[in-house]
């Protein structure tokens, strides 16, 4: 994968630039700024890039804002998002044009290797990838309303799994079932959630959006 990575922290910039490498990546550009961000990805349409939330020069949301702004820039760039605490709306925020190839990663998880290349390659492919931590958040704030609240604890607990950007056949995997029950709860959740007729990844981008946001 031709890779982007924006992060201003130098260790970790040096250190993600070394991981991907030995692992037969190219990284194309390394900057630490949010408008060199942009500028790369414009440059050089990579296969995914890496982006830290807080950067330069107020260290809060300048690499989110930049990789929303890359983003509609190059639409459906695949972005991977790394951030040293959970804060749900940031994914709300990435997943808000519906196109897919996100993923919000607590920094802690790339010391988990082979899990963090696992899921930037989810992302390259345009898939869906939010941490576990941030699904657990959600799960705890989940209000009386809520519109999923109709689903079963399995659907809710496949739906868990499809926002951490699982395939339906690794949800069958964790989940000791059959991939054909996992396609059951799918469709059901589906319906439930009053997802029309689609394709199989829009639809199941719809349905982490209506996770995030109940």
């Amino acid at each position: 994968m031709r890779v982007v990575i924006a992060e201003d922290a130098v260790l970790l910039r040096e250190g993600l630039i070394r991981l991907l490498t030995e692992h037969g990546h190219e990284v194309v550009a390394a900057v630490d700024t949010g408008p060199a961000l942009v500028a790369a990805v414009g440059e050089h349409r990579p296969d995914v890039s890496i982006v830290d939330v807080r950067m330069p020069p107020s260290h809060t949301d300048e690499g989110l804002r930049a990789a929303v702004e890359a983003r509609a820039l190059v639409p459906g760039t695949p972005i991977l998002v790394l951030s040293q605490y959970v804060e749900v709306s940031y994914a709300d925020d990435l997943l808000a044009d519906r196109a897919g190839a996100i993923g919000y990663l607590l920094k802690d998880r790339v010391a988990a290797v082979a899990d963090f290349l696992d899921g930037l390659g989810r992302v390259a492919g345009g898939g869906t990838v939010l941490d576990p931590e941030v699904v657990a958040q959600l799960f705890a704030r989940r209000r009386r309303d809520d519109p999923l609240r109709q689903l079963t604890p399995r659907e809710r607990e496949v739906l868990g799994l499809m926002a951490e950007g699982l395939s339906n056949t690794a949800i069958a995997r964790k989940l000791v079932v059959s991939d054909g029950a996992v396609e059951k709860h799918v469709r059901n959740i589906f319906t439930k959630l009053q997802l029309p007729p689609d394709e199989e990844q829009h639809r199941r981008v719809l349905a982490v959006l209506a996770y995030l946001r109940g």
